[in-house]
C-alpha cells in the first residue's frame, strides 16, 4: 500500500483542548492535510479567535465548537453543531488537560526540616485542586469520548488520547496530574479492546517534556527565564537535551489517525526525546 497520510483527506477531525500549544498544531497540521477540523474551547472568545487564526494561516474554514469537557450536555450540542457543518465525526483527539500549582507540591521530598511545618509537602495539598486535576484530565477524556465515539459506530475511526510521559513513572512534585494521566493509559487500553469489533481504534501519545503554560512555572524562573533546577533536571536526563516542540508529535498524531496504523490499537506512543529509555547514567 502507498505510504502517505492522503487517507486524512476529508476526515472529521474533533480536538478538544483545541486552543491549547498542542490543539493548535494538531488542528493546522490536519487543515494542511485537508482534514476538516473542529476545535472545542469551553470559552466562546477563546474559541473564535483561535478558529480564525488557525483558518487564516491554513486558508481553510475551522469551525469553533464551544463545549466544556465535563458537560455532557454542552458536548452534545457540539456535536450536532459539527455534524450539521461536516456531517460525522471520525476521529476524535481528546487534547484537553493540564495540571494546577494547587496539586503541586513545593518539595520533592518530605525531611525532618518539613516536620513543623507540613504546607509544602503531600499533606498540604488542596483536595479540591487535586479533584479538579483528575476530572480534567481523566473524565476529560471520558466524556467527549463518549458522545463522538457514537458516530464512529458504523463506519470506524480513531479516538487518540493526549497522554504523559508522567503516566509511565510518575514525576516529583505532581501527584494529581501523574495519576490522571496513568488512568488515561489504562482507559486507552480498556477502550481498545471494547471498541475493537467495531473498527473503532483507541491510541495515547505521551509527550515528554514540552514548555506549555502548564508547567513553565516549574521549569523556567519567572524573573530571569532561566531553567530552573527542575528544568536543567529534565534538560540532562533527556538524551536529545532540549524540550519538545509541539511540531513533533504530530507525524505521531497522523499515523495513528491514518489507515497506515489501522491495525494498531490500545498503545500509548512515547514522543519524548529519548528520555523514558535513559536511566541517567
Amino acid at each position: 500500500m502507498d505510504v502517505n497520510f492522503s487517507d486524512i483527506e476529508n476526515k472529521v477531525c474533533v480536538i478538544t483542548g483545541g486552543c491549547g500549544i498542542f490543539g493548535n498544531v494538531f488542528a493546522s497540521g490536519l487543515i494542511n492535510l485537508g482534514a476538516k477540523v473542529a476545535i472545542m474551547d469551553y470559552k466562546k472568545g477563546r474559541c473564535d479567535q483561535c478558529a480564525q487564526r488557525i483558518s487564516q494561516k491554513a486558508g481553510a474554514p475551522v469551525l469553533c465548537a464551544v463545549a466544556d469537557v465535563l458537560q455532557k450536555d454542552t458536548l452534545l450540542e457540539a456535536k450536532k453543531e459539527i455534524n450539521q457543518e461536516f456531517g460525522k465525526v471520525d476521529v476524535l483527539i481528546n487534547a484537553a488537560g493540564g495540571n494546577s500549582p494547587s496539586s503541586t507540591t513545593a518539595t520533592e521530598f518530605v525531611t525532618d526540616k518539613d516536620l513543623n511545618d507540613l504546607s509544602k509537602t503531600f499533606f498540604g495539598l488542596e483536595i479540591e485542586g487535586f479533584r479538579n486535576v483528575f476530572d480534567l484530565n481523566f473524565l476529560g477524556t471520558v466524556l467527549p469520548t463518549m458522545v463522538f465515539a457514537e458516530d464512529m459506530l458504523v463506519k470506524g475511526g480513531s479516538i487518540i488520547n493526549i497522554s504523559s510521559m508522567n503516566s509511565y513513572r510518575p514525576l516529583t512534585k505532581i501527584p494529581a496530574y501523574s495519576a490522571a494521566k496513568a488512568s488515561v493509559n489504562n482507559l486507552t487500553q480498556w477502550l481498545a479492546v471494547h471498541f475493537a469489533k467495531v473498527n473503532i481504534r483507541v491510541n495515547a501519545i505521551a509527550p515528554g517534556f514540552f514548555l506549555t503554560n502548564q508547567n513553565k512555572f516549574l521549569l523556567l524562573d519567572e524573573e530571569t527565564k532561566d531553567l530552573t533546577e527542575r528544568g536543567k533536571k529534565i534538560i540532562q536526563n533527556t538524551p536529545m537535551e532540549k524540550f519538545g516542540d509541539p511540531g513533533d508529535v504530530l507525524g505521531t498524531l497522523c499515523y495513528l489517525i491514518s489507515d497506515i496504523s489501522k491495525f494498531v490499537t490500545g498503545v500509548v506512543i512515547p514522543v519524548d526525546g529519548g528520555f523514558s529509555a535513559y536511566s541517567g547514567v
